[in-house]
Parts: structure tokens; C-alpha cells; sequence
């Protein structure tokens, strides 16, 4: 590895070691990270549930996992997701569907250390899977944010390390950055928005999980700042060592504002920057960029949000991109949003306008039915139709 791949790999730490840090840091991972998807509910709505099941169904089970967590701070989860969509489209298939397998937990390995873990199978039901019916029917658009067909993942297996006082945490290890770079509350595909418009940044060309390294850490009662470095050919599927030899990266460093620390993704502003290295077989250009996000959790049932973000555009989605809406955190956790996205695309004439809006129904702590409906109008690539709407019908059930 060269002086300035070195260089670069140490530049988180860099920043991460330049803060003072008076104040508790949380750990890295917003609402789609392995820490959330363990928590029974979002830990500001009333948790009370529907239905017990499926605990109803295998209590030793469950009482185990209770046993596993207190007895030797292993928690896990077993967890299957479906998404079906079809569309009016003039072009393509007209439905896609599609599931993902996961089996993911933490270990409290010392006082102030602990590992992560996700495997997943990303699987079709035969047909195109929903990451990319848009494209089929004629939108420059990701309508289901990742179910797709990748098979086996290793997505995440990392150490985190906290101060004894968590004024600051670091990860290494295998990793996901979009669990942590440019989140707010209904980041989540799993369980809000399905369309990458309302994900992480369309402009952000964030890399497949792999090798990286990330910190964070507390400026005061009220400031943040987080970096990272990251493979940025990444293959999950295959994970590997390589980008040691060809240095080819991912950085990303965020400054944000926060109301507490324990409502850092409910009440939150920032700005996050980040840049990704040309692929050296000319797959993928260098592409860099900025991004904006202000969401606001208010009366602890409305969040109000606007996000936008601009890139060289020569990698990630869209060059331009703003997006804005309104999510309402109903009882048992329930939880509906609508948004509403305006984009440009590199060497695209015109913008494409994307609306979605969704209702997640918490039937029990592990188990959520969200039905959605997705419009686009102009879609880019199919000129000839001036709009398309999908709907969509997605499922989650927990063990």
C-alpha cells in the first residue's frame, strides 16, 4: 500500500482525534443498522403491540434469546422481509418481488467493546427484483431499495470501541456506511421509505458494504461529527482484502447538530461531504459531492424533513436532488410517511419528480405489513410516458 492510500485511511482518525469530547457519544448506526433492527420499537411511541406472535408461538425460543442476552450480552435476531410491486409502466415486466433472509446480532465481547454481525440472502421470485423495476419500466429510479438478487452477504462484521465515558466510538471491520452516513429517522428500507429518493442521498455514489473504518465522536452537549473510509469496490458477496493493493476509496466526514443524544436520528441537522475514487478498470468515474439533511421529531409524532444533496454525478444516481416530506409515529409503532423528490441526472435533459407515500402497520414487536404507493412523473428514461405509479405491498416478520 502507497504513502498516500496510507494517508488517506488515516485521515478519520485524524479528525476523529483532533475533537474534544466532553459529552457521551452514541454508536455509529442509524434507524437501518444492526443496533436498531434489535430494538423492539423505536423507544419514543407507545410499544404496546396488536399480537404477541410470533413469540406466542415459540416462547422457550424467545425466553432463550432473553437468557443469551442477559447471561452473556449475545442478542440476535432471525428476520425475513418481502417486497412485491407492479406498476403501470409502459415498458417492462409490470411486477417484481422479491426477499431477503437475515441473521444478524451483536456480542458485548469487554466493558466498552463489542462485534457486529449480519449475513443475508437477497433473493427474486422469479423475474426482475424491485431495486430495479423503476429502470425497467422507464424511471431513473430505485424503487426498492435493497431487494435485489445478490445472494449470500456478508454485510456486516465489525468491533466497535467506545470511551469508558462514550464520548467517542471507532469501527473497523466489515461494514456498511449507509448505515451511518446522511441518516435521519425513515432512512430505513426495511421499515419506512422504500425509494432510494428518501433513503441515503441519490447523490451520495455510496459503496457496497466492505472493508472500512468510521468514528465518531461528541463536540459538546449538542454537536457531532463522524467520518469514515471504506472500500470503494466493495463486493459483499465476496469479501476481500484488495483494497489494501489498489487503495481505491470511499470517505465521507458529517457535521451535525442534535437536540440530545438519545434522539440523534429523531431530532437532527447536517451536512455531510464525501468523495470515491475512479475504479481502475473504467467501470466507474471519480465522482464527489455534498449532502443536506434537517429532520425535526415534533411532539414525538410528526417529522417534518428536508434533505438535499449535489455531486459531480458522474457515479452515484442523480447529481441534484432534493427531497422533502412528513412522517406521523402513530401508536404500537406504527408509523406513515410521504415524501416528495425532485432530481437531475448527468447527461439526462430534463428532471424527474418522485412521490411516495407509505403506512406501516406494527401488528406485533416482530411483525410489520407496509403497503405503499409510488408516483414519478417524467420519467427519464421513457420520455414517450409521462408518468408511472407503483405499488407496492412489503412484509417483515422477526424470530
Amino acid at each position: 500500500m502507497n504513502k498516500n492510500t496510507i494517508r488517506t485511511w488515516l485521515l478519520p482518525l485524524a479528525i476523529f482525534c483532533s475533537f474534544g469530547a466532553p459529552a457521551v457519544a452514541q454508536d455509529l448506526g442509524g434507524p437501518s443498522s444492526v443496533q436498531a433492527d434489535l430494538a423492539e420499537s423505536d423507544g419514543l411511541t407507545d410499544p404496546s403491540f396488536r399480537s404477541t406472535f410470533p413469540n406466542n408461538i415459540a416462547p422457550r425460543y424467545f425466553g432463550w434469546k432473553d437468557r443469551l442476552a442477559e447471561d452473556h450480552g449475545f442478542r440476535f435476531n432471525l428476520d425475513y422481509l418481502a417486497l412485491g410491486q407492479s406498476s403501470n409502466a409502459e415498458l417492462g415486466a409490470g411486477e417484481a418481488g422479491s426477499g431477503i433472509a437475515r441473521l444478524y446480532g451483536t456480542w458485548q465481547g469487554t466493558e466498552n467493546g463489542s462485534l457486529t454481525f449480519k449475513i443475508e440472502h437477497r433473493h427474486t421470485y422469479g423475474g426482475i427484483a424491485p431495486q430495479f423495476f423503476g429502470f425497467d419500466g422507464g424511471a431513473l429510479s430505485i424503487t426498492g431499495t435493497a431487494f435485489n438478487a445478490s445472494d449470500a452477504l456478508l454485510t456486516n462484521l465489525f468491533w466497535t470501541q467506545r470511551a469508558a465515558d462514550q464520548s467517542w466510538t471507532f469501527q473497523v471491520g466489515q461494514i456498511d456506511v449507509t448505515d451511518f452516513v446522511d441518516v435521519y429517522g425513515m432512512v430505513s428500507p426495511y421499515t419506512a421509505f422504500q425509494n432510494l429518493a428518501f433513503n441515503t442521498s441519490p447523490t451520495i455514489n455510496a459503496p457496497n458494504p466492505g472493508l472500512a473504518i468510521a468514528g465518531g465522536v461528541r463536540l459538546g452537549s449538542n454537536f457531532y461529527a463522524t467520518a469514515s473510509v471504506a472500500d470503494a469496490n466493495a463486493d459483499p458477496s465476496s469479501p476481500d482484502l484488495d483494497v489494501f493493493s489498489d487503495g481505491k476509496l470511499f470517505k465521507s466526514v458529517e457535521l451535525g447538530y442534535t437536540s440530545g443524544f438519545d434522539r440523534i436520528y429523531f431530532d437532527n441537522i447536517h451536512i455531510t461531504l464525501w468523495h470515491s475514487d475512479a475504479s481502475d478498470d473504467g467501470s466507474r468515474a471519480e465522482d464527489y459531492g455534498a449532502a443536506f439533511s434537517s429532520a425535526w421529531f415534533v411532539d414525538n409524532k410528526w417529522m417534518p424533513f428536508i434533505r438535499g444533496g449535489i455531486s459531480k454525478g458522474t457515479a452515484a444516481l442523480y447529481n441534484r436532488s432534493l427531497s422533502a416530506g412528513l412522517g406521523y409515529y402513530g401508536k404500537n409503532t406504527d408509523l406513515a410517511g410521504i415524501g416528495v423528490n425532485w432530481a437531475e441526472a448527468n447527461g439526462i435533459s430534463g428532471s424527474q419528480t418522485t412521490v411516495e407515500t407509505f403506512y406501516r402497520f406494527s401488528l406485533s414487536a416482530g411483525l410489520q405489513i407496509t403497503p405503499s404507493v409510488q408516483f414519478i412523473d417524467n420519467p427519464l428514461l421513457n420520455p414517450s410516458q409521462s408518468s408511472m405509479t407503483l405499488f407496492g405491498l412489503r412484509a417483515r416478520v422477526v424470530f
